[in-house]
């Protein structure tokens, strides 16, 4: 999630969940953009589907892609979509059996698609991990000797993982964290809050007139849902039984801030940009939020802010935050030889060079351990990052394709305790019975 183009998830989602499963399943699900036959030579171009929009940030990957595609031999026919109809537009492709070459998912949606048969396992084209292209010099691609996984952490793999097979690699990945303005703690003589009872005291030593001293995405969508996650987790809370006292002690957290008066009840309706909003402009000192909002901070000459890991219940724990990003897959079709040059795209994304120059791009965290330590030292505002990466969980890690029920059961607890309707405790029990399908 997550992050906005790379965000999470989206509502819209949500809501296609159970269509797609049943579109996907009566299309067969075979793509058909290639058609005749299955040799190498009879692939000169790919089509690749995304929701990297014509945003600044994204024309490295429109480089990158036809990079990778020149090494494979192949033309890269680009199309990109906003964020929200990404997956409708899967559906209809699906259902008219012209799925893309080369298809990125969000982590979350990925499960949704794999069941239906829709994408091919990775180690289709080759072992995988014991690959002998070269990759790890970033100059080569996937090839049919295997797409190279090696120094990619088991985490991050599940993300791209159905049924225990992977079927889509990330590049980068993600997560969320806790910003906070440098000024403002120090004129309050306030400390870093590491701990759920430092995190109290220091948002509200930091209140004021015209400003709050924390601010959190809690508004009726998986956004909502994803910055809840590090607070639920971190508490050993888990999404498969959401009304627990675990659980429940998370949502207290919140509830207490908006009671309080340190965190804003407006937090009900604002995403994740609003949040960068309200923090940039002095009406926040502390939010949670991705690192995809770096660059924009750092444009800000007069802001002075620093990062430090999501608080805990207890000190000396590490915060459970969830993996954010994108998956590449290669839809089925009736072309072998387009799959396998989907696939040598997919590998080349996926070399140590490229995660790390595509991580740089877009302020995220690259996918190999190695690299991104390396690139921690360079980047010391991403250090918190890649240490979180190191313990996140994948959002679908426990319940699969019926995450997004779960997911909308969190958030429609978080607004009913937040708004004041029902207790942490009655919020969550009827989240429950919505993450069963239940209803209420």
């Amino acid at each position: 999630m997550i992050s906005p183009a790379r965000r999470p998830a989206r509502h819209v989602a949500a809501r296609m969940t159970a269509t797609m499963a049943l579109v996907l399943a009566a299309s067969g699900c075979a793509g058909s953009t290639g058609g005749g036959k299955d040799s190498d030579a009879e692939a000169t171009s790919l089509t690749v589907l995304d929701y990297y929009t014509d945003a600044p940030e994204h024309h490295q990957w429109t480089e990158t892609l036809a990079s990778c595609g020149r090494r494979a031999g192949v033309r890269i026919e680009h199309t990109s979509v906003p964020p929200a109809s990404l997956v409708p537009q899967v559906l209809r492709q699906a259902s008219s059996h012209t799925l893309p070459d080369l298809l990125m998912l969000d982590n979350a949606d990925l499960q949704q698609v794999a069941r239906t048969g829709a994408l091919a396992p990775l180690d289709t084209f080759g072992p995988l991990n014991g690959a002998t292209n070269g990759a790890t010099s970033g100059t080569a691609s996937g090839t049919a000797s295997g797409i190279d996984t090696r120094d990619v952490t088991e985490g991050i793999l599940s993300a791209g993982t159905y049924d225990g097979k992977v079927y889509g690699l990330a590049p980068y990945v993600s997560t969320v964290a806790l910003f906070y303005n440098k000024d403002m703690l120090a004129e309050a003589g306030v400390a870093v809050p590491r701990t759920w009872d430092e995190l109290r005291a220091a948002a509200a030593r930091l209140t004021r007139p015209g400003r709050y001293g924390m601010a959190v995405d809690a508004n009726a969508t998986f956004e909502g849902t994803w910055q809840f996650l590090p607070f639920l987790w971190s508490n050993g809370g888990d999404e498969s039984k959401l009304d627990t006292p675990e659980a429940a002690r998370a949502l207290r957290l919140w509830v207490d801030l908006v009671k309080s008066g340190s965190m804003s009840t407006s937090v009900l309706n604002w995403n994740q940009a609003d949040v960068h909003d309200q923090f940039a402009a002095g009406r926040t000192a502390m939010m949670i939020n991705g690192p995809w909002r770096i660059p924009a901070l750092k444009a800000d000459e007069k802001l002075k802010w620093g990062v430090a890991p999501v608080p805990v219940p207890r000190a000396g724990q590490p915060p459970v935050t969830p993996l954010g990003g994108e998956v590449w897959t290669v839809p089925r079709s009736d072309s072998t030889a387009r799959q396998k040059k989907a696939a040598r795209v997919l590998g080349c994304l996926n070399t140590p060079a490229n995660t790390r120059a595509l991580a740089a791009q877009h302020l995220t965290v690259p996918s190999r351990a190695g690299v991104a330590a390396e690139y921690a030292e360079a980047n010391p505002s991403m250090s918190v990052f890649v240490d979180s990466v190191k313990d996140a969980r994948v959002r679908t890690a426990r319940l699969g394709v019926r995450w997004p029920q779960a997911a909308t059961g969190i958030y429609t607890a978080i607004q009913s305790a937040l708004t004041g309707r029902q207790t942490p405790e009655e919020a969550l029990k009827d989240a429950q019975r919505i993450a069963t399908g239940a209803g209420l």
